[in-house]
């Protein structure tokens, strides 16, 4: 029997590059071991991110919700759950988000231009978008696009 494929999992980056502006790409989590979560425990793919404190929250943008421009208040990810939503950071680049997409924002320590500071973010469509949001308490970094593997 050959070694199993290990999967890689898409996950948008907004980070703050070394002028100041916030930016997004797309990157892949690929560093999966298979192995059980214990020794009980069938095997499956796991990708244990450095342990690190973090907050929780379960939110519900509703119908036309706007975030005018913001930092993300510390390094977070943000599964989408339902419905739809976008992120457009100062470089003007912006992306639509649906369920099942992951998104880590780490847009912090970015300069205002031109009225931009952050990213802008907002619902998408006739409705509300659900997700988790898992704030870590860590430094946020400046300058490294996809530094999660």
């Amino acid at each position: 029997m050959s070694e199993p494929t290990p999967p890689k999992m898409p996950y948008w980056h907004v980070y703050t590059d070394a002028e100041g502006v916030s930016r997004q790409e797309r990157f892949f989590i690929e560093r999966f071991k298979f192995e059980g979560i214990n020794p009980e425990t069938a095997p499956q793919w796991n990708d244990k991110m450095e342990p690190a404190p973090s907050v929780m929250t379960f939110t519900v943008l509703p119908v036309g919700w706007v975030g005018e421009w913001h930092e993300n208040p510390r390094p977070q990810w943000i599964a989408i759950l339902s419905g739809r939503w976008f992120v457009e950071t100062m470089d003007g680049h912006r992306v639509e988000m649906g369920p099942g997409e992951l998104m880590m924002g780490e847009d912090q320590n970015t300069r205002a231009r031109d009225g931009r500071k952050g990213h802008l973010s907002g619902t998408v469509g006739d409705e509300p978008c659900t997700m988790i949001v898992t704030g870590l308490q860590v430094e946020p970094t400046v300058n490294q696009p996809g530094r999660f593997k």
